[in-house]
C-alpha cells in the first residue's frame, strides 16, 4: 500500500503487507497467519480486526487450550504479548 494512503470502510488484507503513515478508518483488518504485516506511523479509527484461515485456528487452539485447564499458559502468552512479565 502506498505511504499515506487513507483507508475508508475497506477490507484490508495484512499478511506480508508493510504500511508507512496510513490511515484506517471503519475498515476491516484480516490477518491469515501469514507473514506479520508492518505498521510505521498509523493510525486507527473503529477498526474491525479478523483473524482468518491459520491466524483464526491459532486462537481456537488458544481457547481449547483454555477450556482442558491450561489458563496459566494462556495467561502466560498474554502477559508477554503485553509487555507485563517484564
Amino acid at each position: 500500500m502506498p505511504s499515506g494512503s487513507i483507508c475508508n470502510h475497506e477490507t484490508i488484507q495484512l499478511d506480508g503487507e508493510t504500511f508507512v503513515d496510513c490511515e484506517f478508518r471503519g475498515c476491516r483488518l484480516v490477518y491469515a497467519g501469514g507473514e506479520p504485516p508492518h505498521f510505521t506511523d498509523c493510525r486507527f479509527e473503529d477498526c474491525e480486526w479478523k483473524f482468518d484461515a491459520a491466524a483464526a485456528r491459532t486462537l481456537a487452539h488458544l481457547k481449547l487450550v483454555w477450556s482442558l485447564g491450561g489458563k496459566a499458559t494462556v495467561q502466560g502468552l498474554i502477559k508477554e504479548i503485553t509487555g507485563a512479565s517484564r
